[in-house]
């Protein structure tokens, strides 16, 4: 096999629409071009594993200390790869026992050990990598890098990585959910706010090239219910908003004494209404507290989103901020549907 060759089967190739994407084509095309979180590291192991990225059915696994990501379809009769094992560093396919290696090559056909291998018979590989606890996948090669979430790698912060979300509504409509601060006093006041403190004090956001940042000052207490005499009188709270388009925002919350709580919020497409949500949190106080506690706080709140969220009409996000009615607390939404639209999507980027 001569060099090109090899080259041409060892880099991700260009993928192909699904065949039953919900996306507008156009739409699909610019999302893929993305880095997009697909399962949590830890998971992905030897045994292969079954995911959906914008409608492709993968299959992802480690071997040989790498992460490989594929469409998970035997390329000799469709069988689906993530039925199959690993061995020997190579992956089985289990219908027939074709073995592929991580470029995706085929090395062995044992129903005819000697004969050879035909050129298509080569998996659809796609690019990822591991970061954030996560596992982060690009169907269109990973040309645009992966935003940072600093606080994930810095001395003194606890990692901390509660179970995902499903949710059935577009990650448009989740990740804008998320920036919103008017729904504070509404949509949480079970878990942590209060009807009777629901005015939202100007705040600013500054365009950035790839997304927004907007920082929001105000009296609303970021503790739980349950300890909300740990807030001390008076204190102003501080959160501070960061978007990468198209679903990756950071969220980081100033608490008393210096601490510093660092959200993910990494919604990943899984279909044009169906997103699936990690949540990576990084922190440098209670470490010595109860995780479950937190996992229970952050699927409250998240739950909480996730009701309303779903019941949103329309479903999809309107990137044309004509189509509703916006009020003066929406400056970070008016400008994330802004950032969307300038990377090209489309008005509700689904078909």
């Amino acid at each position: 096999m001569t060099q090109a060759q090899l080259a041409a089967l060892t880099r991700p190739r260009q993928p192909a629409i699904p065949r039953h994407c919900t996306f507008d084509p156009r739409d699909w095309e610019i999302l893929s071009r993305y880095w997009h979180p697909v399962a949590f590291a830890a998971d992905v192991q030897d045994k292969p594993l079954s995911v959906t990225l914008l409608d492709e059915a993968l299959v992802v696994y480690r071997t040989q200390g790498r992460i490989v990501a594929a469409r998970d379809v035997c390329p000799h009769r469709g069988a689906p790869l993530s039925q199959g094992w690993v061995e020997n560093g190579n992956l089985v396919c289990p219908y027939h026992g074709l073995a592929y290696e991580a470029s995706g090559k085929c090395v062995h056909i044992p129903s005819q050990p000697e004969g050879p291998i035909p050129e298509r018979l080569c998996l659809t590989t796609y690019a990822a990598q591991e970061a954030y606890g996560l596992v982060w996948v690009s169907l269109g090669g990973g040309d645009v890098s992966l935003p940072d979430f600093p606080a994930w790698n810095t001395e003194g912060y606890q990692q901390i990585l509660p179970p995902s979300i499903d949710i059935r509504a577009s990650a448009g409509r989740q990740t804008e959910g998320f920036i919103d601060v008017a729904h504070f006093a509404w949509i949480h006041h079970d878990s942590f706010t209060d009807r009777h403190n629901p005015v939202v004090p100007q705040y600013s956001v500054e365009r950035r090239p790839n997304g927004l940042r907007a920082e929001y000052v105000s009296t609303v207490s970021n503790f739980p219910k349950s300890m909300q005499h740990r807030a001390p009188d008076g204190f102003v709270w501080r959160r501070v908003f960061e978007v990468d388009v198209p679903f990756f925002a950071r969220l980081t919350v100033h608490f008393p004494e210096n601490g510093r709580l660092a959200i993910l919020n990494a919604a990943s497409p899984v279909s044009a209404r169906h997103t699936r949500l990690f949540v990576p949190i990084a922190r440098n106080f209670d470490q010595d507290l109860p995780l479950d506690d937190v996992y229970a706080f952050n699927r409250q709140v998240f739950e909480e989103d996730r009701a309303i969220v779903e019941l949103q009409c329309p479903e999809d996000l309107p990137i044309d901020r004509s189509q509703e009615a916006p009020i003066l607390a929406d400056r970070s939404s008016g400008a994330y549907r802004r950032a969307l639209g300038e990377i090209g999507l489309g008005q509700t980027y689904v078909r």
